[in-house]
This record gives structure tokens, C-alpha cells and sequence, in this order.
């Protein structure tokens, strides 16, 4: 995934944190105006650290979108958890997504707790989710978090539509001092391609399936091949749930429910990768793989 610059001035790391379904990879994705980052209404979507890049003639400014703060219940949560406070350690600023269009609640004071704990940089609290609250609504949250004494700026938002985010990324790029970009400046992220492809089907796969799958999947890759000179990749990926009524759901009466998660991935990633694929996609069971390390590494293991 490229994308062009030139003439870059300044140059900084920004943390995107806060308390699930806040908004966050929405509104990535919104400023570099293109995905990089799936997107879901189930908790815990995010699972990893994704790293967006914004080139453009006022510099660059390399976005950590974390998975949603909260408390960890199982290995692999405690991973998640990590990421943050490794992104929370890393960045220049650090950018507190706040959903207002939800009551102030435990899961945002535990992200004020942890942004208080937190040593150095700037903080943004970034107010999402304008557009689903009355004006008369706003000025008050505002106040609210202005008067914390934690925040060096209030910004209101709406990610979804992109109302206020220019601004967002205008006062961003005033807070970061000058200096050499940290990323290559052709890139939009440094995620590779087949963890990409692996997010993309696990997010159909979020939007097709209910109750507990969002928490007890996960995506795969078991193969990637290359054909250059047909513009050709062929995907072998696995699916894992833990229990076998869970891969009844997801393979779905005649596999229908797996057909059309491989078929919406498959032609999403063709738009987006410019090629022509060829996805397979198999359920397996693994019980129990959120508390397992040696299945949580494979997750992160390179393909031959």
C-alpha cells in the first residue's frame, strides 16, 4: 500500500487509545482515506497494534491504532493490553477517543486512569461520535474533560463522517516538533498484506455472526501464493473457534454462512489489492486457543 509525499517538515507518533468501540479504527481510516484498519460494532475487533502513516507536505505522522482498553480476562487479552501500553510508551501524542454518545462509564475512567499513570507526551481528548448528539449536548462534555487537567486539547469529532477530523489532524500536526519522517514515506501501514487479508475475513465474520464468535475466532493464513505475471494470489486460511456448535455457526445450513464471509472478503480484497484472488477459507476447532501461547505465537509467525 503506497502513498506519495514530498517537502516533509514534521514528524511524530500518535497513539489512537480508548475503551472499545469508541471509533478508533473508524477513524483512522478516515484520515488516511483508505483502510488499513477493519471495523466492526463487537468489542474487541482490534487485536493488534495497527500502524497507519500519513504522508503530505506538512510532514508525517505515523497513527498506532490499539485495541480497545480493558480489563484482560484471558492471554490472549493481556496480549492485547500490551500493545497499548507499548503504544501508550512509543508515542509523541497520544489521541483519547471518547464515544460521548455513551454514558461516562468504568471502561472510560479505567482509559483516564491509565492515560494519568502515563509519562511524557501530549494529550488529545478526542470527542467522537458528534453527529449522534444534540449540540446542546456537547459544550458540557467538553467542559467536563477540559476541567480533568489531563488534557492539552479537546476535539470534537464525528470519525463516520469525518466532521471536525481535518481539524484533528491540523492541531496534530502543530504539536509534533520538526524532523526526519520514522516511517518510509511511500507506505500507508506496516502491515503486511496477508495479515491484512486475515483481518479483512475475520470482519465479515464479525458482521455475519452473533453472541460469543466475535470473542472465540480467529483468522489464520495458511498459505499465500504469487502468480506476478497473471496478477494472481491464491489465500488458503483457517478459521478457528472453540467449540463445535461455534464452527456449525460459522460454516452455516449447505455452508452457506462460510461462502458468503469468503465471498465478500475475497472480492473487498481484490478492489483493494488490485489483483485477482482466489480465497479458501477451512473452520477448525481449537479449544481453548485464547489461553494457549504457543497458538497465540503461531498467530504471529511468518509465512514460507
Amino acid at each position: 500500500m503506497k502513498s506519495p509525499a514530498s517537502g516533509l517538515l514534521r514528524s511524530g507518533v500518535v497513539a489512537i487509545v480508548g475503551r472499545a468501540n469508541a471509533g478508533k479504527s473508524t477513524l483512522l481510516n478516515q484520515i488516511l482515506g483508505q483502510k488499513v484498519s477493519i471495523v466492526s460494532d463487537k468489542p474487541q475487533t482490534t487485536r493488534n497494534r495497527i500502524v497507519g502513516i500519513l504522508n503530505e507536505p506538512r510532514g508525517q505522522l505515523a497513527f498506532l491504532d490499539t485495541p480497545g482498553i480493558h480489563r484482560p480476562l484471558h492471554k490472549l487479552n493481556v496480549r492485547m493490553m500490551d500493545h497499548v501500553k507499548a503504544s501508550l510508551s512509543e508515542a509523541d501524542l497520544v489521541a483519547a477517543l471518547v464515544d460521548i454518545s455513551e454514558p461516562f462509564g468504568h471502561g472510560d475512567q479505567f482509559v483516564l486512569d491509565m492515560l494519568r499513570r502515563m509519562e511524557g507526551g501530549k494529550r488529545f481528548a478526542v470527542l467522537n461520535k458528534i453527529d449522534l448528539v444534540k449540540k446542546q449536548a456537547l459544550l458540557p462534555i467538553m467542559e467536563k474533560y477540559g476541567a480533568m487537567g489531563l488534557f492539552d486539547e479537546i476535539v470534537p469529532i464525528s470519525a463516520a463522517t469525518g466532521d471536525g477530523v481535518q481539524d484533528l489532524v491540523r492541531l496534530l500536526f502543530e504539536a509534533v516538533e520538526d524532523g526526519e519522517p520514522v516511517y518510509p514515506t511511500q507506505e500507508i501501514t506496516t502491515q503486511p498484506e496477508r495479515f491484512f487479508a486475515a483481518e479483512l475475513v475475520r470482519e465479515k465474520l464479525l458482521r455475519y455472526t452473533r453472541d460469543e464468535l466475535p470473542y472465540t475466532t480467529v483468522v489464520l493464513i495458511e498459505k499465500w501464493e504469487e502468480e506476478e505475471a497473471r496478477n494472481f494470489i491464491s489465500i488458503y486460511a483457517s478459521i478457528f473457534v472453540e467449540r463445535d456448535s461455534q464452527k456449525a455457526i460459522v460454516i452455516g445450513r449447505k455452508g452457506e454462512m462460510l461462502k458468503r464471509i469468503g465471498t465478500e472478503a475475497r472480492l473487498e480484497l481484490e478492489s483493494i489489492l488490485g489483483a485477482k484472488i482466489y480465497l479458501e477459507l477451512h473452520v477448525g476447532v481449537r479449544e481453548s486457543w485464547r489461553d494457549d501461547p504457543r497458538f497465540l505465537s503461531e498467530l504471529d509467525r511468518p509465512l514460507e
